[in-house]
């Protein structure tokens, strides 16, 4: 087992690639605290990986609050003794023209997106550069590069990047390694929302002609949380069926 023992948060992990990640960590032997906004789901996730043979507990937290991250962060550490692992995922869209996108919408997309990530990043760095030890994850999106109709997406996507980049240099001292991937088109209930022709568009730009899975996003965040990736740090690792090679 890859992750055996190693305490795992992960945002955003009651449905979609949050949910897979969960599954495939709490499969390589790690604890795992599921932090969602949706009680029924986070219970319904962390139920299901106990029922498995696994460790895990489901939280309920509204990124957005500050208190809300830090009380989890503390419960963890109380729970499970440390925290290891940090997989911020949890993110939310609010599409609209730029001409017509609210403020309210931008500020929400931002505050969930990416100060989301920095609270969550904020709470566990201290005890990780206590004992020397960290993987961090974020999951941004190939949407960084810009995406009709997603200014406040792209925005928040792109400034995961940067964030990612700088902690990975400013914590690299401490055995710290931050990384995030970038998923292009997944299936997921948030994908399936989207009409069906702008779907069939997305698969002809991307060179294996299909949708990815959660899993297959979950299989690149296992490596990247792993002692594997031990060399890695601040890159983003696009999980997008060829859709951009750089």
């Amino acid at each position: 087992m890859r992750i055996k023992d190693k305490v795992a948060i992960i945002t955003g992990a009651g449905r979609g690639i949050g949910e897979a990640i969960a599954r495939r960590f709490a499969a390589e032997g790690a604890k795992v605290a599921l932090c969602d906004i949706d009680e029924a789901n986070a219970k319904r996730v962390a139920d299901d990986l106990c029922r498995e043979g696994g460790v895990a507990e489901g939280f309920v937290v509204n990124v957005r609050d500050s208190l809300q991250v830090k009380n989890m962060v503390k419960k963890v550490i109380e729970e499970f003794g440390t925290v290891d692992i940090l997989v911020n995922n949890a993110g939310i869209t609010q599409d609209a023209m730029v001409h017509k996108m609210t403020e309210e919408q931008w500020d929400i997309v931002i505050d969930v997106n990416l100060k989301g990530a920095f609270r969550f990043s904020q709470a566990v760095i201290p005890i990780m550069r206590e004992k020397g030890y960290g993987k961090i994850v974020n999951i941004s999106s190939t949407s960084r590069n810009g995406n009709i109709g997603q200014t406040n997406y792209s925005a928040s996507k792109a400034g995961l990047v940067g964030m990612t980049q700088t902690l990975a240099k400013e914590l690299a001292s401490k055995r710290i390694n931050v990384n995030a991937i970038a998923p292009g088109t997944i299936e997921t209930e948030m994908y399936a929302l989207v009409p069906e022709n702008i779907r069939q568009m997305a698969n002809s730009l991307t060179p294996l002609k299909r949708p990815g899975l959660p899993e297959e996003v979950s299989s690149v965040c296992l490596f990247l949380a792993s002692d594997e990736a031990s060399y890695v740090t601040g890159q983003v690792i696009n999980c997008d069926g060829g859709m951009f090679m750089s």
